[in-house]
This record gives structure tokens, C-alpha cells and sequence, in this order.
């Protein structure tokens, strides 16, 4: 004796799940606008982390113009920035503040990270050059950067510089961020596939997990 289908089940199978009442996404558009003035800079920074990788840059330093190009290019991110400061002096200075401004907007257009992906890493080459980047939207600021230059000035951009970008970028984004450029002979070839590579790892941290809408990707519910 056949046993009829139960409630909500059909004679060809169990029934479809109902459809789960959608969820709300990150708010959109997830965007930001940070200055910051001293005495030696004067940094404007906005931000759209879903965006198309349009740039509007303006540093007076262009190879660290062409860094910060390839940020929004291959992050995905459109990104305006115009700075000035004591370039008279050197460029410490202007870049370390760009960093930390850019940190800050990222921060602030990210929000509480619900539904974020979270964590990001990427490896880029370009020629004999590799490197790779790994990120976690953690919330505890650190950086961990191994990148041996074959050369102190690319243009005018002194490479010590990189540096200074990612440590303000990490202590005020709130990442932790590793960076090693595993092999490179070439001081233009090992900068540009560290910023590559930060801005796909910066790319793939940043978007939106669909499994895990409104949720903080944590166990202790906050980052």
C-alpha cells in the first residue's frame, strides 16, 4: 500500500525549499571621502569599492601616480586622490600620508564588514618579477613587507617609500597585510607587482561573500 505524499510534497519528489527571504546586502554605493592636513601635507582621498578602476591622481610624484593607477585598475576600485606636501624635502612625507588617508577611507567605506569576504591574496608577475599579497580585513592593524629593491629610485620614487604606504595603509585601514616579492631583478618590475598584486588581494577581500550576506565574517560576531 502506497503511502500518500505528505503536505507541500509533490507525487514526483519532495517538494522545492521555499524561497529564502532575500537578504540585504552591504549598503551600496560602499564609498568614502577623507582629507588630511598637517603642517607638511594636504591630502584629499575619496574612494568607491564598486567601482570600474577609473583614477583621477594627483601626487606630484609620477611614478607613485602609476602605483596608485594600478591599485584602481586591477582593485576594481575608482579612486581619487590629490596631495601636496614638502617634496622640496623629499617624498616620505606625501606618500606615507597618502597611505594613511587612503587607510582610512577604505576603512570608513567598508563599515562593520558584514558579508565581507574578508581575506584577499594574489600572486602577479611581470617578466622576471613575482610577488604576492595576502590581506585579512582583521581589524588588528600589522604589516609584514619583504621586498628586496635592486634599486633605490624608480623615477622619482624612492622605493624605501613602498613601505611607508603599506604601513599607514594597514594601521589605518585595519588590515593585516603580508607582501614579499619572491623574485625580481628589476626595481620598476618588483614595485609594480607588489601593487598589482595588493590591489587583486585588496579586490577579492573586499567583495561581497552572496553565502554570507549581513553576516560578519568572524566568530566573535565583530571586526
Amino acid at each position: 500500500m502506497s503511502s500518500r505524499p505528505s503536505a507541500g510534497a509533490s507525487a514526483r519528489g519532495p517538494a522545492a525549499p521555499r524561497s529564502a527571504k532575500p537578504s540585504q546586502s552591504i549598503a551600496a554605493p560602499r564609498h568614502a571621502e577623507v582629507e588630511r592636513n598637517t603642517k607638511e601635507t594636504q591630502i584629499r582621498v575619496r574612494v568607491a569599492l564598486d567601482g570600474s578602476g577609473r583614477a583621477q591622481l594627483s601626487t606630484g610624484i609620477g611614478f607613485f601616480d602609476h602605483m596608485l593607477d594600478q591599485v584602481a585598475r586591477h582593485g576594481l576600485i575608482d579612486l581619487g586622490i590629490d596631495a601636496k606636501g614638502d617634496l622640496h624635502i623629499d617624498g616620505h612625507h606625501l606618500v606615507e600620508d597618502v597611505g594613511i588617508t587612503l587607510g582610512m577611507a577604505v576603512a570608513q567605506a567598508v563599515g562593520d564588514k558584514a558579508g565581507l569576504t574578508r581575506y584577499g591574496h594574489a600572486y602577479v608577475p611581470l617578466d622576471e618579477a613575482l610577488s604576492r599579497v595576502v590581506i585579512d580585513f582583521s581589524g588588528r592593524p600589522g604589516l609584514h613587507m619583504r621586498v628586496p629593491f635592486k634599486s633605490a629610485m624608480v623615477g622619482g620614487f624612492d622605493t624605501q617609500l613602498a613601505y611607508e604606504f603599506f604601513q599607514g595603509f594597514a594601521n589605518h585601514a585595519m588590515v593585516t597585510l603580508h607582501i614579499d616579492n619572491l623574485h625580481g631583478d628589476n626595481a620598476h618590475h618588483q614595485c609594480e607587482t607588489v601593487f598589482k598584486a595588493f590591489a587583486r588581494a585588496l579586490r577579492m577581500a573586499l567583495a561581497v561573500d552572496p553565502r554570507s550576506v549581513g553576516v560578519v565574517p568572524s566568530t566573535k560576531g565583530s571586526l
